[in-house]
């Protein structure tokens, strides 16, 4: 548990200083979206390709742990969806409020999951993070969407359209990529892996950094203390605790145990991903409620993660 700390310590205090970096000013608001955009669509895929076109894929029990985090999500967007009536007549839960509650409940951080799987367990860590990753951004994107237009937007998303945006989206492209290249990664040029390297390496600060940019501590306390259940407990419930504990078990009974168990816990155990409160203003959602969920799981996290990684680390 002390050496589990020891290596989370540095991620949380680095999102920290992303959040004095903006809180204070020294860092204006404009240039953060720009800094944002270059790890989302440079850095971070350049860390993904990287590190999938280098990995023994061979090894990796690719099967196993994705049907864990599936079935996962699935059992608790299935969950949310049933009890929504319950939500809306009990809590005054409005139809945008049900999309970031979803959002928050189902949707994970793989900036913060990567630098934790990097930082805990290097190389193998970061590999699995990245299947991991190839797994859960589909569907969560999939699912956010559906709900988004579903209880949320006035004009839903096409299929065409939204099936063009998934395909485009820099994660998912970035895997495809890495896999793509994996076999021939020994005949890639030398330079052009090490270009790669460095911009891989410089996305796991510069992901911390824009997830404690991206925090809004003054919105915290705006909710009614008779919705705090249905608009705030429930979400950090069910993505802190509820999410970890499914993919645990489900992977548990696939036969995954060792390093693949933990990542599978750290990509389940992180708050929701700070792109939600973005999909959230483009498609009609309660964009305040999720900058909230947002920023309360990314708090609580600090508590929730070691103790879910003292349960799996040997």
């Amino acid at each position: 548990m002390p050496n589990t700390l020891n290596s989370l310590l540095p991620i949380f205090l680095m999102i920290l200083i992303g959040w004095g970096l903006r809180a204070s000013g020294t860092i204006k608001a404009e240039s953060w979206d720009g800094f944002e955009k270059v790890t989302y669509l440079v850095l971070f895929p350049a860390m993904i390709a990287t590190t999938m076109a280098q990995a023994d894929l061979s090894k990796a029990p690719i099967l196993e742990m994705g049907s864990a985090l599936v079935l996962a999500i699935l059992t608790v967007s299935a969950l949310l969806i049933t009890i929504r009536p319950w939500l809306e007549r009990r809590f005054a839960l409005s139809g945008p409020s049900f999309t970031s509650v979803f959002q928050g409940s189902t949707r994970w951080n793989s900036f913060v999951a990567l630098a934790i799987a990097t930082e805990l367990y290097g190389t193998p860590g970061a590999t699995l993070c990245a299947i991991a990753i190839a797994a859960m951004i589909p569907l969560v994107n999939v699912l956010a969407v559906s709900v988004l237009t579903r209880h949320a937007s006035a004009h839903p998303m096409r299929a065409k359209p939204f099936i063009l945006s998934l395909l485009r989206n820099p994660f998912i492209l970035a895997s495809i990529i890495g896999v793509c290249l994996n076999p021939v990664s020994h005949w890639i040029p030398v330079p052009v892996v090490n270009a790669a390297s460095l911009l891989g390496q410089a996305s796991l600060a510069a992901g911390l950094l824009a997830v404690g940019a991206g925090l809004q501590l003054k919105s915290v306390p705006a909710t009614g203390t008779h919705s705090r259940f249905a608009h705030l407990i429930l979400p950090i419930l069910l993505k802190l605790c509820v999410m970890p504990l499914l993919a645990l078990s489900f992977a548990r009974f696939f036969g995954v145990s060792g390093v693949e168990l933990s990542v599978v816990v750290v990509c389940t155990a992180v708050p929701t991903a700070s792109a939600s409160y973005i999909l959230a203003r483009q498609f009609g959602g309660d964009s305040p409620l999720m900058a909230r969920i947002l920023t309360l799981q990314t708090i609580i996290a600090i508590v929730t993660i070691p103790i879910w990684l003292s349960l799996v680390t040997p």
